[in-house]
């Protein structure tokens, strides 16, 4: 049985002249940005250099809120931009002389050394190897299969949600998983005889895009955006966060997160019909067309379960780290003989683009901490809002609200991280709060980053959702408000609670 392939719904005549106008514009803010931030003079205590950052910053901003470029051309823009005024600017090392566009050059590469990039573009060979095998689709028709006999609605809900969960684990890539289930639930939809645009067909498609966003929270590895964080964080304090660490930290949020999701959908989106007839005779035809396990699968299977092993058991049993295991997985992965897929199978559909975007968004956020222009926005940042002696609850609330509403401007949680926990970084380093956990306040900051619920357009695999056409966007909007309401209080809750006591917010 044929699954359907996910198609955007057809746009309104005027739509992209609409969206032409808005790039326009947008990339127009943006230079007229950097000129005026440049043409300003710099403000005292702040080198010359970190002020052509603010520039960079300023452009960089505008260009991902607005989409003005691609997300992997507007990066090499960007570089182009750090090399090429940051050679004029003063070298911060060697007073009265320029920086140059070697040293400007290695500042504007940075971030292509970075581990955390390594990982990331490990990442998406293991989501290459998941659709080329088509491992993810079997194990998502797998556990869909034993949901319920009768194929109950609200069963079937859970399944979904369980499915997400699981492959979090397996596929580091929130938009390959999402990817990956779009043409499984649809092909249930057509296989149930239900209306596309149902209330169950929008209830089944939005749960399994907000249960890839929520544990991205709960998973390092799940999401690009966390590989930046722990990128900032091992270049600031030469020191990381484990995949366990993280974990602990992140999964019973995510756990109590995703108990929420499930009754906010129901309710919500609460179906016609409270079951489906002959719909475990569809799964299992499904899952019966797709046949046996091949030996290439068996062979994925075993690497990523292994490289899970390590992932959680990193200062624990060994000293391995994520981006090492990770690499020498995707080496087993590639050879001839041993390895599922070669060479060219990789390339297919590769998003080098988002590697791109990766590196770059590290080497901005880099340079913003080393010419000190992240510190310069911090110590305005807190002296705005008064948060010197604020305690680590008040500075977390704050700065969690914060990322909360610009990310309803930003389409990637990647480009919002390698702007704002730079800047998150520094403001948490000023603060004069006594013993505060720079590191587990940062890790707990970027939780929020994820919090993309609201708006079909904050991150890809809601995009990716809404291009089925199952549902109205007031439908995501209206369950994402209460989905992101319910993020709060459990912020709120486990900032009271759970997480002072691990000591990640105060020693």
């Amino acid at each position: 049985m044929s699954t359907p392939s996910v198609h955007l719904p057809a746009p309104a005549a005027s739509a992209p002249s609409a969206g032409n106008l808005v790039k326009r514009t947008g990339l127009a803010a943006a230079v007229a940005a950097l000129l005026l931030i440049l043409w300003l003079p710099t403000p005292q205590g702040l080198p010359v250099a970190g002020h052509v950052m603010l520039g960079v910053l300023a452009f960089a901003v505008i260009v991902w809120m607005t989409e003005a470029l691609d997300y992997a051309v507007s990066s090499l823009v960007i570089a182009a931009l750090m090399v090429f005024l940051l050679a004029f600017a003063p070298d911060m090392a060697k007073p009265g002389r320029d920086m140059g566009t070697s040293a400007a050059l290695n500042l504007a590469l940075g971030g292509f050394s970075s581990s955390a990039v390594a990982l990331v573009a490990a990442a998406c060979f293991i989501a290459a190897a998941m659709t080329a095998t088509g491992l993810d689709r079997r194990l998502a028709l797998v556990v869909l299969s034993k949901v319920d006999a009768r194929a109950r609605v609200n069963h079937i809900v859970i399944g979904a949600i369980v499915v997400g969960f699981l492959l979090a684990f397996v596929v580091p890539s929130t938009t390959a998983r999402t990817a990956c289930l779009m043409p499984i639930m649809m092909g249930f939809i057509l296989a149930f005889k239900v209306d596309r645009r149902s209330r169950f067909a929008g209830l089944l498609v939005i749960t399994a895009a907000q249960t890839a966003s929520v544990w991205n929270v709960g998973v390092k590895t799940a999401a690009a955006q966390n590989m930046v964080a722990i990128g900032f964080v091992e270049k600031q304090f030469g020191t990381g966060i484990t995949w366990t660490e993280w974990f602990v930290a992140g999964a019973p949020f995510s756990a109590l997160l995703t108990i929420a999701l499930y009754f906010i959908m129901t309710r919500m989106m609460r179906p016609d019909t409270q079951e489906i007839a002959g719909g475990q005779a569809a799964i299992r035809q499904q899952l019966q067309a797709i046949g046996p396990m091949t030996r290439r699968e068996w062979k994925l299977l075993a690497l990523v379960l292994a490289l899970l092993g390590f992932w959680s058991t990193e200062k624990v049993l060994h000293d391995f780290d994520t981006s090492s295991t990770t690499i020498a997985a995707i080496a087993l992965m590639l050879l001839p003989g041993l390895g599922v897929m070669n060479w060219k199978e990789s390339q297919r559909d590769f998003p080098w683009g988002t590697v791109i975007l990766f590196a770059v968004g590290i080497s901005v956020g880099t340079a913003l901490l080393r010419t000190n222009a992240a510190a310069w926005l911090a110590n305005l940042i807190v002296t705005s809002l008064g948060l010197q002696q604020a305690s680590a609850f008040a500075i977390l609330m704050l700065l969690s609200m914060f990322l909360i509403v610009i990310h309803l401007g930003f389409a990637s949680a990647t480009a919002l991280a390698s702007t704002m926990i730079p800047i998150v970084i520094s403001v948490l380093t000023t603060v004069q709060t006594p013993g505060i956990n720079v590191i587990g306040m940062t890790m707990l900051l970027q939780f929020v980053v994820s919090f993309g619920f609201i708006l079909p357009v904050n991150a890809p695999q809601n995009m990716i959702a809404y291009g089925t056409d199952t549902f109205d966007a007031r439908d995501f909007i209206r369950t994402g408000l209460a989905l992101t309401a319910a993020a709060m209080a459990l912020l709120v809750l486990f900032a009271l609670t759970y997480w002072p006591w691990m000591g990640y917010m105060t020693r």
